[in-house]
């Protein structure tokens, strides 16, 4: 027992911070409110209202109460199954956290430790360690007051400031908007995650009370909080198996999404439940004779469903209230697993079993860990019932997941198989991490792979993975080995060669087929669903294109220098640290890749290499700035060099290279109407390219043709163009101006002008073609 007395607090800051938070807030809401229409404000004003009749007149915060006593009996009541010697350092932590939080109260009145104490309980609840508790009751110190991390570390000891550190969220102040301070935040918060699973414990428990008590808050962050709860926190307390407090979180942030219809959903609910208890009771009665009769020891429950996901189902479905509740929803646990399975038969003997609905996740569990036998039957008067069925040790995982049995030995976690599944999902965080550009893509990611729902393949060696529902025969490869992602060419599925854009079914034997040099493909990208895939596949584009830009940058510096009658055997050390120094880059990978890309001028850059030798003393080679050193191009220069589809150009053509912007060097025709209009308004960015004598690709070219509309035309002139071995990537009709004209146009593979020619002598051929013109 503690009560908030004149305390003395040397080593903590003042209140500044969060009356600036505060500040900072106001003016945020007020542009909201400034910026919405009379009939935005008019809806604001009966949502308000709403709130109220739910939940109190809460908007406003509460006056402090004056001499308010904090309890810590609770608390200590639940930490039996700890040490005393933990249970004093939990005792000392609260200390602190009292002192820090002294004189801080919450919207609703309360002082501020009310708050760390209650999350600190919701740990206990789940058996957590002293250190979560500790981390529980110490988890705003950081980020309200000001108190440094080395400070706790001192204190109490370096793992409890880990994880109060990874719970503190960073300085808004630092980043330009606040979905860029929210997606960095997020991602220290996972990071921290990856490292140590307490971290997103402790998370969820302070999340759940203040989903708890949101209403004390205004009604434009409830719903903010909300929204925030329902796409983040509750599908990772899904994903980590913690399914109690995952369905308290969705229905506190439907309710305080949605108030009128969570209003009208639990009034009906509420309703419902005195017309149900006969059937019910009838239902146990016979289900417990039963399995009595079988001489199974059971316990038997009715399972109601929660009101998000009645809701759920009555918007995904378009099902009324009265289908959905339509379903009776029991839960069997027994002894051991072999009774489940008895169980299940007693069941279907007793009712029968509707088709196609029988789920054994006891043979293959979900991601999360969880294990049950579910089962859907016909029972009295064609109603039909929901049965789960699972041992004692499988519903505690399935309420309480990832903490389930927590236990952490001289310091050494023990972790059974749910807990190894969440930590196998946590260390591909970090893959997700290091292959992510930034705060926002890896937030994307991460989502991707919070989907609830899972679809089991099997590897050729009969290994079981599992996948986001919806997933493509090429997620299975990246799933396996990033590099079996990249080096993918084909995808065999029960023997069967298929695209690889393939969705995946449960029970599908999937073989993956490689090739060495194979590189990977950009469109990918399209068809990809997992986060650990897209993440992968974009970190090996980067790669590629870092590659290419570094090789294609480095042809235009020289072209550049020589022009000059510079050769690249004159830069010695010392002229490329003063380049360096100059440029404010690092290496020569770093000037090489932002010529190519376009950053950097490679004329400008060499104009400096030759400043730079003749302010040493170096003579410059006269005889080499006449001779041609135009860039030679072949087609394999990869994403760092692209055609334009203006005008199409192919080996033969007179050609021109546009270096734009964080594009690459781009190849127009000379004449290219699009060229010259680029190259008036930005001249210095053009550069001498030519073709190299041997390319190696067919290169696309677009072909009109006019042709007399005639049955079969089409078919006839698509046939010439093959029989002149030509790929067809693309074809397009219309009907011309008269009805006996038809227009084609054909994007064509070839590999040179000599090949097109070739082309265009046949088509001419053909009676029906009246005219043929290249674009």
């Amino acid at each position: 027992m503690t009560t908030h007395g004149p305390v003395s607090k040397p080593h903590f800051l003042s209140k500044k911070k969060s009356a600036q938070k505060a500040d900072q807030a106001q003016p945020d809401a007020a542009a909201d409110d400034k910026n919405k229409t009379g009939h935005a404000r008019f809806i604001d004003a009966v949502l308000a209202l709403s709130h109220r009749s739910l939940f109190g007149p809460t908007s406003q915060p509460v006056a402090p109460r004056k001499q308010e006593v904090v309890s810590l009996a609770a608390l200590v009541a639940k930490l039996s199954y700890l040490k005393p010697a933990d249970r004093k350092l939990v005792k000392e932590a609260f200390q602190y956290a009292d002192q820090a939080h002294l004189g801080q109260y919450r919207q609703s009145g309360e002082p501020y430790i009310t708050h760390p104490v209650a999350v600190a309980e919701i740990c206990a609840d789940w058996k957590l360690d002293a250190q979560s508790i500790m981390a529980a009751l110490l988890h705003d110190v950081i980020e309200d007051q000001g108190v440094a991390r080395q400070e706790l570390a001192e204190k109490f000891d370096s793992k409890v400031a880990e994880l109060v550190d990874g719970l503190t969220k960073l300085d808004k102040l630092e980043f330009s908007s606040m979905e860029e301070a929210q997606a960095e935040n997020f991602r220290k918060m996972l990071l921290a995650m990856a490292r140590d699973v307490r971290v997103i414990l402790v998370k969820l428990a302070d999340r759940l009370h203040n989903m708890r008590t949101l209403g004390h808050m205004p009604l434009v962050k409830r719903k903010r909080v909300a929204a925030e709860t329902m796409e983040i926190f509750a599908p990772i307390a899904n994903r980590l198996g913690l399914n109690t407090t995952f369905r308290e979180l969705q229905d506190l942030s439907f309710r305080y999404a949605y108030p009128f219809r969570y209003l009208t959903l639990e009034k009906s609910l509420n309703a419902a439940r005195g017309n149900r208890r006969e059937v019910i009771s009838k239902i146990l009665e016979s289900v417990k004779k039963a399995l009595s009769d079988a001489h199974i020891d059971v316990e038997l429950s009715g399972r109601e469903k929660s009101l998000h996901s009645i809701y759920t189902k009555m918007k995904d479905k378009r099902l009324s209230f009265v289908q959905v509740l339509d379903v009776y929803g029991f839960r069997v646990v027994v002894e051991s697993w072999t009774q489940c399975y008895t169980a299940i038969g007693v069941l279907h003997a007793l009712y029968k079993p509707m088709p196609g609905k029988f789920k054994d996740y006891i043979a293959i569990p979900k991601v999360n860990g969880y294990q049950s036998l579910h089962t859907k039957l016909v029972g009295p008067f064609g109603m039909p019932i929901e049965f789960q069925v699972r041992t004692r040790a499988m519903h505690e995982i399935a309420e309480a997941g990832v903490a389930a049995h927590w236990m952490y030995k001289d310091g050494v976690a023990m972790l059974s198989d749910v807990q190894s599944r969440a930590h196998h999902w946590l260390q591909s965080l970090l893959d997700i991490q290091s292959q992510s550009g930034n705060s926002e893509e890896f937030l994307e990611h991460v989502k991707i792979d919070l989907f609830p729902d899972a679809v089991y393949v099997f590897t050729p060696k009969s290994q079981i993975r599992a996948l986001p529902r919806g997933a493509t025969a090429l997620d299975f490869a990246y799933a396996v080995h990033s590099d079996l992602g990249n080096q993918c060419i084909a995808i065999k599925i029960n023997n069967e060669l298929l695209p690889l854009r393939t969705e995946l079914k449960n029970g599908d034997i999937v073989e993956v087929l490689t090739a060495p040099h194979s590189r990977p493909n950009p469109a990918w990208l399209r068809f990809l669903r997992s986060g650990r895939a897209r993440s992968a596949l974009r970190h090996a584009l980067k790669s590629v294109h870092m590659e290419e830009s570094v090789a294609l940058g480095e042809r235009l510096f020289d072209q550049a220098l020589r022009s000059l009658g510079v050769t690249p055997e004159m830069l010695s050390s010392e002229i490329w640290d003063k380049l360096f120094h100059w440029s404010g880059v690092k290496g020569r990978d770093e000037i090489y890749t932002d010529i190519a890309l376009g950053h950097r001028v490679a004329a400008i850059v060499a104009k400096r290499v030759s400043i730079l030798l003749q302010e040493s003393g170096t003579a410059l080679d006269k005889g080499a700035s006449g001779r041609d050193q135009a860039v030679l191009v072949n087609g394999s220069e990869g994403m760092s060099v692209t055609f334009a589809t203006c005008c199409r150009p192919i080996p033969g053509d007179d050609i021109t290279g546009y270096l734009g912007k964080g594009d690459g060097l781009e190849i127009h025709q000379h004449n290219c109407p699009v060229a010259l209009r680029i190259h008036h308004r930005d001249p210095d960015r053009w550069t001498d390219v030519a073709w190299a004598e041997h390319p190696t690709r067919a290169f696309d070219v677009l072909i009109r043709l006019l042709a007399r509309n005639k049955r079969g035309v089409l078919a006839r002139v698509a046939a010439g163009i093959t029989a002149a071995d030509v790929n067809i990537s693309h074809i397009s009709t219309e009907e011309g101006g008269e009805q006996e004209e038809a227009h084609m146009q054909f994007v064509l593979q070839v590999y040179n002008r000599v090949h097109l020619a070739k082309i265009i002598r046949t088509l001419r051929h053909n009676r029906d073609v009246l005219k043929i013109t290249r674009k």
